[in-house]
Formats: structure tokens, C-alpha cells, sequence
């Protein structure tokens, strides 16, 4: 019972990290796009609100809630689909790391990049996302 309660808890948190990931690059394009001084501060303060307040928070959430359910079940460190889904975290980790690397820039003004780019950069959690569902769902190998 006690793991089926942490699977649940590891989802939702999960969740709440992926929609932080979808929609902070999202704002980027709005920010990036964004002409006046008020504009800017108002992105500043939702993308600071949002990388802070949710999604680090929710990605701690799912680091505990993973490590957690792997200590319950060791054997899955044996298998191939689990390796590859790790290494998919360590990829978003990255990701989310290089949002928060873009946030600060967008803080101080030192945005370089178009809302084009961004566009596409919002697009690298979907691919992370049907990765990590088709390996833990499917189990390929």
C-alpha cells in the first residue's frame, strides 16, 4: 500500500514539473517578444514565481518519490528501459537547469535570442516526455 501511495505522490509531482517545463519556455516567447519596460518585469516576476516556486520544488518532489520507488524495487535498476529513462532525467534536469540559466538572462536584460528559438526550445520536454511514457509503459528492452 505504502508504495502504491508514493507511485501516486511521484506522479503528481511529475505533473506539476512538466507543466512548469512547458510553460516557462512558453513565457520566454512572450517575454522575447515583449517591447516595453512593464512587459519585461511583469515575465520576470512570472518566470522567477513559476522556476522557483513550482517547478524546483516539483522536481525535488520527483527525485525524492523516483528514488524512493527504485529503493522499493531494486530489480528495476537491472533493466534496460529504466536505464534509458534515466538517462532521459538526467537530460530534462539539464533542461530545467538551462531554463533557469535563460531566466536569469531574461532578468538582466541580456536576452539575445528570438521568440522563434524559443518555440522550438519549448518543444524538447514533449520529446523528453514521450520517451520516459513509451519506456515505463511499454517496456521495450
Amino acid at each position: 500500500m505504502l508504495y502504491l501511495w508514493i507511485k501516486a505522490l511521484h506522479i503528481v509531482s511529475v505533473v506539476c514539473w512538466f507543466a512548469g517545463l512547458f510553460y516557462l519556455p512558453r513565457l520566454f516567447v512572450y517575454h522575447a517578444q515583449s517591447q516595453d519596460s512593464i512587459s519585461h518585469e511583469r515575465f520576470v516576476t512570472m518566470e522567477r514565481k513559476l522556476y522557483r516556486g513550482i517547478m524546483g520544488p516539483a522536481m525535488i518532489a520527483t527525485f525524492i518519490f523516483g528514488i524512493w520507488l527504485l529503493s522499493l524495487n531494486p530489480g528495476f535498476m537491472s533493466q534496460g528501459w529504466m536505464h534509458a529513462k534515466l538517462t532521459l532525467i538526467v537530460l530534462l534536469t539539464g533542461y530545467h537547469h538551462m531554463c533557469g540559466a535563460q531566466l536569469k538572462r531574461f532578468a538582466r536584460g541580456e536576452n539575445t535570442r528570438s521568440h522563434v528559438y524559443y518555440r522550438w526550445f519549448n518543444e524538447v520536454p514533449v520529446l523528453i516526455l514521450l520517451g520516459i511514457v513509451i519506456l515505463v509503459v511499454v517496456k521495450p528492452f
